[in-house]
């Protein structure tokens, strides 16, 4: 597995990787590759680099099927941000079996992503304005610096509870 990512580094483009397991007891593991763009990351999977390394692991894992994810439709939880690429076996190799992929849809149109990023945005940045407020000496703070610290205190809070909770909520309304 490592050595798929040690040779993804030497490409441009590569951001980083990762490997995420399907769920618990699960032998099915995703692995997780971030490019500046979609050419770097083609010239990653077109690269004879990456066909000897898929070759020589074929005895260990199979590539079953590709996502991609690009900009902020990634905060749309899948089904919406995902585009999955089926893999079909090369000739003498078996086909793995599994359930029905069933036809994913697109992401929600952008004035809707940017609806339910206001919805979630607006009232988290007015209560965290409201306390931050209270921090003795904050406001005389520069701008820039209370800003830094409502941004970073509040990035985490939208990636990884405001947003899930916002697009749950939407999803109806999301999917239409």
């Amino acid at each position: 597995m490592q050595a798929g990512t040690d040779l993804a580094t030497g490409f441009d483009g590569f951001l980083g990787s990762g490997w995420v397991r399907a769920g618990q007891g699960s032998d099915l593991w995703y692995m997780l590759y971030r490019f500046d763009d979609i050419p770097t990351l083609e010239a990653w999977e077109q690269s004879p680099q990456r066909a000897w390394w898929l070759d020589s692991g074929r005895a260990f894992a199979s590539e079953v099927r590709v996502e991609r994810r690009t900009g902020i439709e990634g905060w749309f939880d899948a089904p919406f941000a995902t585009h999955v690429e089926p893999r079909h076996p090369r000739d003498g190799e078996a086909l793995t079996t599994g359930p029905v992929q069933q036809p994913i849809p697109s992401a929600p149109p952008r004035w809707k992503q940017a609806v339910a990023i206001w919805l979630g945005f607006f009232p988290t940045n007015l209560l965290a304005s409201w306390l931050l407020g209270f921090v003795p000496g904050f406001t005389e703070w520069p701008l820039v610096l209370r800003i830094l610290l409502a941004t970073v205190l509040l990035t985490p809070v939208m990636t990884y509870a405001v947003l899930p909770w916002v697009t749950r909520m939407l999803r109806p309304w999301l999917q239409r």
